[in-house]
């Protein structure tokens, strides 16, 4: 593949900034290597730069040292190199998931703080075929079954994948173009992982017709249906659901229950995305039972996704489920999401300064049953708000050993104290991490 090539596979997924500034993930395989290489030399050619990025997971005691290798390759080509690291404890199962959802974390909180608005993976046919299989193994439906998009809409950011289309041989030959070393993750032969059998099979399925450009044709013909049912379910997302700046939802029942199914299936994980703060929907089965119990009559509550879903009127209520969490910290001069719900800034303050040492006794954690009760207790009126029941104990709240300092959503401030919290926040707006409805699935 040469840089002419790259530009073709780039063109569709624009627009882009006069003099782009790319990130690129790169974990130091020959994929993501062959990657960040053509995407200096498209960027150079267009008067910008790239960003690499590359996770150490800490799950493997050579990641620290690969990871500054990486930094060593790419500084002889003149790429800037960045490596974030996934600090704190590691689950014991499940950990590809989790490490994967991590990593897109931290790349997108660094693409952030760097102004950058496009960040670059290195998926490519291989890749696109496992995750059909994998997904279909898993019993996905059209949603799944459509695989990785080109192009994906975040909330600050856009996931581009220009090489779908390529396979992984073409882009080891861009390396032994260019002489480039890369990486051999000994994670990628771990048969413990689902992926790596699948991808074991490919060879066998090939013979039999099974190729990974057969399969890619298959994901884009779902790809096309995909964008349909997108465009479809935003229309009613729009017409029938509303979204609160206190972090839940009401969706009209008389119009949920008359749509397709498809739709309404589509919109009811969406809501759950939404409102329960995660990455990815719920398995297609457990959708399926719920959007089968909320048409029916006698209908009262529900649980899925992180989300407990509830008889509301006229309308069916999505409100976040309550579960024991770690409390935030308040660090002076800090950005993150809380809840996989809310965007929180907090404003800089001088070590040893009073606002320093009040932020250091403040934590950022739902408001809960308890506190409700508190600041109910405290300000009466509170029990006069328009919120529902079940959404008030799933509000941010700021805490200190003594209770409860500060609500922003239902203007509480406790005396002594919680105005000078309220300043600490500069930010505090429900911004999940995927919009309720956005573009439809890119198909390029």
């Amino acid at each position: 593949m040469h840089t002419k090539d790259f530009a073709g596979r780039m063109a569709p997924l624009g627009p882009f900034e006069a003099e782009p500034r790319l990130g690129v993930a790169v974990s130091g395989g020959a994929d993501s290597m062959a990657l960040v290489l053509l995407a200096q030399e498209w960027a150079a050619v267009r008067g910008g730069a790239v960003l690499a990025l590359t996770v150490d997971h800490g799950l493997r005691a050579e990641a620290a040292s690969e990871a500054r290798q990486v930094g060593a390759w790419l500084r002889a080509h003149g790429i800037a190199h960045r490596i974030l690291r996934w600090q704190g404890a590691k689950p014991k199962t499940g950990i590809q998931e989790a490490a994967r959802d991590a990593r897109y974390g931290l790349l997108t909180e660094r693409c952030r703080k760097e102004g950058i608005l496009h960040l670059l993976l290195a998926h490519h046919r291989e890749d696109q075929a496992e995750t059909f299989l994998f997904r279909l193994a898993r019993g996905s439906g059209l949603h799944g079954l459509a695989g990785m998009a080109p192009l994906s809409e975040r909330a600050d950011l856009r996931l581009l994948r220009p090489l779908l289309e390529v396979p992984r041989a073409e882009l080891r030959s861009v390396l032994d173009a260019r002489g480039q070393a890369w990486i051999e993750d000994p994670s990628n032969e771990d048969r413990a992982f689902a992926r790596v059998r699948l991808r074991a099979l490919l060879p066998t399925l090939a013979q039999e017709g099974l190729t990974a450009e057969r399969l890619q044709e298959t994901t884009g013909r779902m790809a096309v249906l995909r964008a349909d049912l997108e465009e479809g379910t935003a229309a009613l997302l729009a017409e029938q659901a509303i979204l609160y700046p206190e972090g839940y939802a009401r969706l009209g029942k008389k119009g949920f229950l008359a749509a397709s199914p498809a739709w309404a299936h589509t919109a009811l994980a969406q809501l759950l995305r939404v409102v329960g703060g995660g990455v990815h929907g719920p398995r297609r089965e457990r959708l399926e039972r719920l959007a089968a119990a909320l048409g029916q009559t006698r209908f009262r509550s529900r649980t899925l996704g992180g989300c407990r879903v509830l008889a509301d009127g006229e309308h069916f209520l999505f409100c976040r489920e309550m579960r024991k969490e770690a409390a935030q910290p308040i660090l002076p001069g800090t950005a993150f999401h809380w809840d996989g719900r809310f965007a929180v800034e907090v404003a800089g303050a001088k070590a040893g300064s009073a606002r320093a040492k009040q932020a250091s006794a403040l934590r950022l954690c739902r408001l809960g049953p308890k506190g409700w009760a508190e600041i109910a207790a405290a300000a009466p009126k509170l029990r006069e708000t328009r919120l529902p029941a079940a959404v008030r104990p799933t509000l941010p709240a700021l805490w200190d050993r003594q209770g409860v300092v500060l609500v922003p959503h239902l203007g509480f401030c406790r005396a002594g104290g919680g105005r000078s919290a309220a300043a600490l926040l500069k930010r505090l707006d429900f911004r999940p991490l995927q919009p309720l409805a956005g573009p439809a699935f890119a198909v390029v």
